[in-house]
């Protein structure tokens, strides 16, 4: 078993509709995951692949909220006007989604009805580098590693009115 845990709860879930999956100490900006969890969370299965995709293409851009503090307007935006295409974050963030993905496969829930109900990126832990300098010194370089985590539930059946 694993020493960690989901930063969703137990209680909070059913066993029997939710699949969870996580990226662990993965080497991409926590900041930039953090923003693309925030803007996926809510959506389908296939609605988060398919922005994920765009994403990566540079056709959609992600609204950054939080870590804006340089970065430019973005045209298209509904929520904010701060912008960045963060195709390594998305890239990762598709890859946990699609472990998500199978593990509903796995364990025969619809895929078709699946929506994000969790998704969280927050920093992990940091690996200490240093880098030379004149005259014998050193400066410390520190790069934070980044977990992400998905929660997918089956939503129930929606029923058609004729």
């Amino acid at each position: 078993m694993p020493k960690w845990g989901y930063s969703i709860t137990e209680e909070e879930l059913d066993p029997e509709k939710t699949v969870k999956a996580s990226g662990r100490e993965v080497r991409v900006s926590h900041k930039s995951a953090r923003e693309v969890c925030k803007t996926i969370k809510g959506m389908t299965l296939d609605q988060a692949k398919k922005y994920l995709r765009e994403v990566m293409e540079k056709k959609r851009p992600v609204p950054f909220t939080r870590f804006k503090k340089k970065a430019a307007h973005r045209h298209g935006l509904q929520k904010g006007f701060a912008g960045r295409y963060p195709v390594k974050a998305a890239k990762q963030v598709l890859k946990v989604l699609e472990e998500a993905e199978a593990n509903a496969e796995n364990k025969g829930l619809d895929i078709d009805r699946m929506r994000i109900i969790h998704a969280a990126a927050y920093p992990g832990m940091k690996i200490k580098n240093y880098m030379p300098r004149a005259m014998g010194r050193s400066s410390p370089k520190f790069e934070t590693l980044c977990h992400i985590e998905m929660v997918l539930e089956e939503q129930p059946e929606t029923e058609e009115k004729i």
